[in-house]
Parts: C-alpha cells; sequence; structure tokens
C-alpha cells in the first residue's frame, strides 16, 4: 500500500485527469512540486544539468518541515543534488567555499535527520539519486601519507581528512540508508555492485581512523544484507591480506577488516568448508609475521581463536605457525605471541597437544630462561591457567626433561626476584605431582654440567698446548 501511494506521488498530473493522456494530445513539460506546493518546469528532473555552486548558494533549500508532505519526495532529489556540489578544502582562504561548505553541512544534516525519521519506500529513481550523491562524496583518491608506517592510533597521533565535516554525515546517511527497514534488497543489487565494493575496499587505506570506523560498519551491513556478495567480500578481503603481507606491509584498514573478519568467521556453519581452511593457513597465520603485528594484534588473535574453536583440529596449524614465525630478537612481540599462545592452548583437545607439545615446550623453555624478564614472567603464567597446567601434568615426562635447565637457572640465579618466585612454584607443582621425576631430572642435570664443564677443560687444555706450541 504504501509503495502504490509512493508512486501516485512520483507521478506528475497531465491534461485529462491524474495518470490519464487525452487522446491526440502531446505532452507536456515534466513538472516538479515546490516547497510551497505550485510546480516548477523541469529544473529537478533526473537528467536536468548537475546543481553547481551557484544553485547551492544563490537557491536556498526550504526544509522538510516547511514542505507539503506531497513535495517532500521531490525536495530529497533536490537537496541530493545540491550535496553533489564539492569543495576544494585545502583553500581556507576563499570565503566563498566556506559559506557552500557551511549550507552544505546542513543540508546533509537534513537528509540523515529524514532518512532516519521517514518511512517513505524507495522508489528507483530516488535510490539512482542516493548513490549518485554517495559516490560523488565518498569515492576519491586517498591524499598522499603522511606517516611512512603504520602507527596504532592509540599510542600516535593520527592523521584526519580534511573534509570530514561533509564525508562524517555522508557516511552516516549511507548508514542509515542500508540498515532501513524501508530499502528493498533485490533493487538495491543494481546499484551495491562487486565494482561498488571494490571502490570501499580502496577507502580502508584512508589514515583517518574514524572514516575506516564508518567503513568496517557498512562493510559488516553489506555483507549481512547481500547474500550474493559475501564469497566476493571474503575473497577480497583474503586478496588485500596477500598484499599487505607478500608485498608491501602497509595498510591502515588491515585491523578494521579483521574485525569485520571476526563477526564473519562467528557465523561460519560446521564443519568449515576447505576454502576457510585455507584461508586461515595461508592468510591469517603469515600474518604473524609482518613488522607493525602490534597495530591489529587483538583482532588478528580473535580471528585465530575463533578458527581454532570452530574446529579444533586447526590448533597444530595455529601452534606450528607460532613456531614457524616466532620473533628472536623482538621482546614485544614476543609478548603478543605468548598471549595468543596461551588463548589457543586453552581451546587445544589433548589429541592434538600431543603433536605439538615438543617444539612447542622447546620454545617455551627458552622463553623461560629469557633474560627478559616480562618474557619469562609471562611464559611462567601458563602455570596459572588450570587447563593448560592439566595438559602439562598429562605430558610431564616428556616436557618436563626438556624445560627443566631452564627452571633450574632461573631459580638459581635469575636478576629478577618475581621470576625466581615463579620458576620455584612452577618446580614445586611438578614435584607435588610426580617428585621421582623431578630428581631424575635434576640428576640428569647435573650430569650434563659436569660432562660440559670436562668438555670445556680438555678443549681449554688443546688451546694451551696449541699455544705454547
Amino acid at each position: 500500500m504504501a509503495l502504490k501511494t509512493f508512486k501516485k506521488l512520483m507521478k506528475f498530473p497531465k491534461k485529462g485527469g491524474p495518470g490519464r493522456k487525452e487522446p491526440g494530445k502531446g505532452k507536456r513539460p515534466s513538472k516538479s512540486i515546490k516547497s510551497d506546493g505550485k510546480t516548477s518546469v523541469g529544473r529537478t528532473d533526473t537528467n536536468s544539468a548537475p546543481m553547481t555552486m551557484k544553485d547551492l548558494l544563490n537557491n536556498p533549500s526550504p526544509t522538510f518541515q516547511e514542505t507539503p508532505q506531497t513535495g517532500r519526495v521531490r525536495l530529497f532529489i533536490d537537496k541530493l543534488k545540491l550535496c553533489c556540489v564539492m569543495f576544494d578544502w585545502t583553500n581556507e582562504a576563499n570565503q566563498t567555499d566556506s559559506r557552500g561548505i557551511e549550507i552544505k553541512r546542513q543540508i546533509l544534516l537534513e537528509l540523515v535527520d529524514f532518512v532516519g525519521k521517514s518511512k517513505a519506500v524507495f522508489s528507483e529513481h530516488v535510490v539512482v539519486e542516493i548513490m549518485k550523491m554517495v559516490k560523488t562524496n565518498l569515492f576519491r583518491t586517498l591524499p598522499p601519507k603522511v606517516h611512512q608506517s603504520m602507527i596504532d592510533p592509540e599510542e600516535e597521533e593520527p592523521v584526519f581528512e580534511a573534509a570530514w565535516p561533509h564525508l562524517q554525515i555522508v557516511y552516516e546517511f549511507f548508514l542509515r540508508f542500508i540498515v532501513s527497514g524501508d530499502l528493498d534488497v533485490r533493487l538495491m543489487r543494481k546499484f551495491i555492485t562487486i565494482d561498488f565494493v571494490n571502490k570501499l575496499l580502496d577507502l580502508f587505506d584512508s589514515e583517518d581512523p574514524r572514516e575506516r570506523d564508518y567503513l568496517k560498519t557498512i562493510l559488516h551491513r553489506i555483507y549481512a544484507k547481500f547474500m550474493m556478495l559475501r564469497a566476493f567480500i571474503r575473497k577480497s578481503i583474503n586478496t588485500t591480506f596477500y598484499n599487505f603481507i607478500y608485498r608491501t606491509e602497509r595498510h591502515n584498514g588491515v585491523a578494521e577488516l579483521l574485525e569485520i573478519l571476526g563477526s564473519i568467521i562467528n557465523g561460519f556453519a560446521l564443519p568449515l568448508k576447505e576454502e576457510h581452511k585455507q584461508f586461515f593457513k595461508t592468510a591469517l597465520i603469515p600474518m604473524h609475521k609482518v613488522k607493525p603485528l602490534h597495530v591489529f594484534h587483538r583482532q588478528l588473535s580473535y580471528c585465530v581463536t575463533q578458527f581454532v574453536d570452530k574446529d579444533h583440529t586447526l590448533a597444530v596449524d595455529a601452534i606450528c605457525g607460532l613456531m614457524k614465525f616466532w620473533p628472536v630478537l623482538n621482546s614485544s612481540k614476543e609478548l603478543l605471541f605468548l598471549n595468543e599462545l596461551e588463548e589457543i592452548l586453552e581451546l587445544t583437545q589433548p589429541e592434538e597437544f600431543e603433536i605439538v607439545y615438543k617444539p612447542l615446550f622447546t620454545r617455551l623453555g627458552k622463553a623461560i630462561g629469557s633474560h627478559h624478564f616480562q618474557i619469562a614472567e609471562r611464559a611462567l603464567f601458563f602455570w596459572h591457567n588450570e587447563y593448560i597446567s592439566s595438559l602439562i601434568a598429562d605430558y610431564r615426562k616428556d616436557i618436563l626433561p626438556v624445560i627443566f635447565p631452564a627452571l633450574h637457572i632461573n631459580s638459581q640465579s635469575h636478576w629478577n626476584q618475581t621470576v625466581s618466585t615463579l620458576t620455584l612454584n612452577v618446580l614445586k607443582i611438578f614435584v607435588d605431582i610426580d617428585s621421582q621425576l623431578v630428581e631424575e631430572c635434576s640428576k640428569i642435570y647435573e650430569s650434563e654440567i659436569q660432562q660440559n664443564e670436562a668438555k670445556m677443560k680438555q678443549r681449554s687444555e688443546k688451546w694451551s698446548r696449541l699455544i705454547k706450541g
């Protein structure tokens, strides 16, 4: 019923009554309804010339409240056309531009309010103008990068887009339009196309975190609403990640794309498709090797744990991947790896743990023996996790001999008191579980120390003989 009413509003009166044409008579010029209820010829037709700065400045647009109900759709289209007038934001001294910028901002705010409150049906005629305005304002060439590398907005001052006073309102308008319950998804398939999504994805490289946040929300809504685009969006994100990992190591929107991906993974049906597992192995795991990992690690870790939670067999790939890309000289990155490793181990089943525990605890033994107290402390905290501690207890006969040298050295001579205390607590846990095993490991370690000392003594004696000739 609402659609029929809206179509009636969009028809123009013709001679001989509404919707009818007298025989033998030609068509009259198209007319549009003004805010005072009168009609004007031609200017508001879809095919009319685009609005200019002169129209924006010299022809004040009435408000929706001043306009009769029958004329609001036409006024809405007029305002959309006025908002296609663009400005040079680098020229702050131009007073004409400054006045036009403020007028356009007010019109955009009116459009947002109209879309949010009105229960209008969006016909194809209206949607064409909406999409034209959105594309004109949003799709642009991003300015040259200010920062030479990726930055964390919480740690460094981000770069803000000069045109944000307009862009923010256009994004808000488009978001309200996309989530509107009055939107016909079948009609929107003509406009939300692969090309449109590609251009949205290009904007994710913007240095302004506010813009990326809007893009994240909008792309997620598009993914939820347009099922035919889901596979393409996943593939495009995959391609973006490949370029980031293997070519540029620079993309400002990686964190936001990973957030979208986290929600997508959460909705995957079980069992996981092979393409999803492939993406996990070839894109998400290799992302740990890039230098700016700290910028998006929280989102990446969430995606990895979501996959492992969906399919516990992926825990082996995740842990082996971390071992492969484990940082050697970057302590802050190593801490991130240790945090993620604990989250993965919490989801690891005993059969997967049995496959990976030997290389895993060889690496953890080195972390426990680290001179960097935060790394040693973080590794020792694994025993505070009841589930991980129980897994270690089950395989203690193979794990303790690997980590015992690091535990012994820490308990005897580590410079940090907290690390020494934690080490003694871990040793006590092993003693309580299997004191005989601890004793055996201690004897083996002492024997190895004696053998090493004997070898060093022999080597020193050989060098002494060589020096004396």
